[in-house]
């Protein structure tokens, strides 16, 4: 059965408002208030009009979250009202939904909000061919059509054809196969890992990827750090983004005398990688690490000047480690979007953000933690030293990770670092927020205003650490009130 045009938007007077839960990239609310079933349905059938999904089939999967059971089968039977075949995937992690996608060139949703507490669900969306659905690319459309049907408050199955049928699929070990085939990991030295899943869907997948759950064993000792799936988050909360969310694996590498740790956000769609010492190396490193090796991979298979995509806040080390191997950076904006976008626009063969994110063009242009972590367990398996010698390789500068400062004028703040730092000579670029390069080159920074709150973002990077500190005083009494 082809695609049939969605019918136009119900006529109603009084639409519901579905701001709250409806993001730039993605839906995230608070289960119940914001976000609750009959609306989920609402957004099950307008996204098949919106995509024009009638007879086509429709993936749908979630986290481990008490609501995401439910949620699915209201999305489903949405769908299904508007003539979509629904293929439910059951307990998936977000990059299981793209791989899906992918390979089955179907649109898809998956329930999840990622690192977000145990309060919160929400929807990421995609075309068929893993391409995200966004506020840029038909997430208001979806929204716009969800809020209609509220407002009537019925959905209508379509009147000419059957309702949509549903089935179930388990992709779990195709999409470990899958990944295996990125990476080969059984000529690597044995390496002991801690894995910290943070009680997320990474406790599903790591089994099935890097243990012999599924396929055959690799030389990997892996040591489980809650596995257990559990959407209240009874041990910590599963963003490792914040540095105390890290403290369990931290101590867990080094009393287990790991060469390696992995922690996994909520949705196993982000990797925070911890060294031996138990010390972080940041997600620029790895960038740079993973890029190193994506380079050479296209080179071999006769690329020149492969494309490496990184957003303005990763490391300058990034742009020129990729220049030095022969590949050619292309600097973009901050988010997945942007990235995901720019990943196919270029060709690109990877593309990196400090956020832990990592996109790869043999993944449909779309991020996965595992098989970053893959990647670097393989740069690490194919050497004899410790991760933190490998590392201080792709870390020559010193960075301040992001450092927010609470302003009440937001634009006024960024003005005078403007004017300050312009009367120095210093370059400033408008690609995102406000970019600042003197022309000596010790150090640089950004400032980003929020989207959501009254901060500014500082991320800035310099040759020592005296240089850095100096900087990031100079700035915040800069833009303070």
């Amino acid at each position: 059965m082809g695609r049939r045009r969605p019918e136009t938007l119900p006529d109603v007077s009084t639409l519901f408002d579905l701001s709250a839960s409806f993001k730039a990239y993605d839906v995230r609310g608070i289960v119940g208030e914001t976000i609750t079933e009959d609306s989920v349905r609402a957004v099950g059938a307008a996204f098949v009009d919106s995509l024009e999904l009638a007879g086509e089939t429709v993936l749908v999967g979630g986290d481990m979250r008490p609501s995401s059971p439910a949620f699915s089968r209201a999305f489903a039977d949405g769908a299904t009202l508007r003539g979509a075949d629904v293929l439910f995937l059951g307990l998936i992690s977000t990059d299981e939904l793209y791989y899906a996608s992918g390979t089955l060139d179907a649109a898809g949703v998956t329930f999840t909000a990622s690192h977000n507490p145990a309060q919160y669900n929400g929807m990421k969306m995609t075309r068929p061919g893993a391409i995200p659905v966004s506020s840029e690319t038909g997430l208001e459309d979806v929204r716009a059509r969800a809020e209609a049907y509220l407002g009537t408050g019925s959905i209508p199955a379509l009147e000419v054809d059957r309702r949509g049928t549903t089935g179930e699929r388990d992709i779990l070990e195709e999409y470990a196969r899958f990944l295996r085939s990125q990476v080969d990991l059984s000529g690597s030295r044995p390496l002991r890992i801690v894995v910290d899943a943070g009680n997320g869907m990474a406790g599903l997948t790591t089994p099935a990827v890097l243990g012999d759950q599924l396929l055959e064993a690799l030389p990997l000792s892996i040591v489980p750090l809650y596995f257990e799936l559990d959407g209240t988050f009874p041990n910590h909360p599963a963003n490792p983004l914040e540095p105390e969310n890290l403290r369990d694996l931290q101590a867990a590498v080094v009393e287990h005398g790991a060469d390696i740790g992995i922690a996994f956000d909520g949705d196993a769609d982000r990797c925070f990688i911890i060294d031996e010492l138990g010390e972080p190396v940041s997600p620029s490193a790895i960038t740079a690490m993973i890029a190193r090796r994506e380079i050479a991979r296209a080179q071999a298979a006769g690329e020149a000047e492969p494309a490496i995509i990184h957003n303005l806040i990763t490391s300058r080390a990034v742009p020129e480690l990729i220049r030095h191997d022969g590949g050619r950076p292309v600097r973009t904006r901050v988010g997945h979007s942007f990235i995901k976008a720019v990943m196919a626009e270029e060709g690109a063969v990877f593309g990196g953000e400090h956020s832990a994110h990592y996109y790869f063009r043999t993944f449909w242009n779309a991020d996965t933690g595992m098989l970053a972590a893959m990647h670097v367990l393989a740069a690490l398996g194919e050497q004899e030293g410790p991760l933190s010698e490998l590392g201080r390789e792709y870390e020559p500068y010193v960075s301040s990770g992001e450092v927010n400062s609470k302003v009440s004028d937001l634009q006024g703040s960024i003005a005078r670092a403007r004017v300050e730092f312009e009367q120095d000579g210093v370059v400033v670029d408008d690609l995102d927020g406000l970019t600042f390069t003197p022309g000596h080159g010790r150090w640089w920074f950004n400032l980003r205003p929020s989207n959501t709150e009254p901060y500014l973002r500082l991320n800035a990077e310099a040759e020592d650490r005296s240089t850095l500190e100096d900087l990031v005083q100079r700035v915040r009494a800069v833009i303070r009130d």
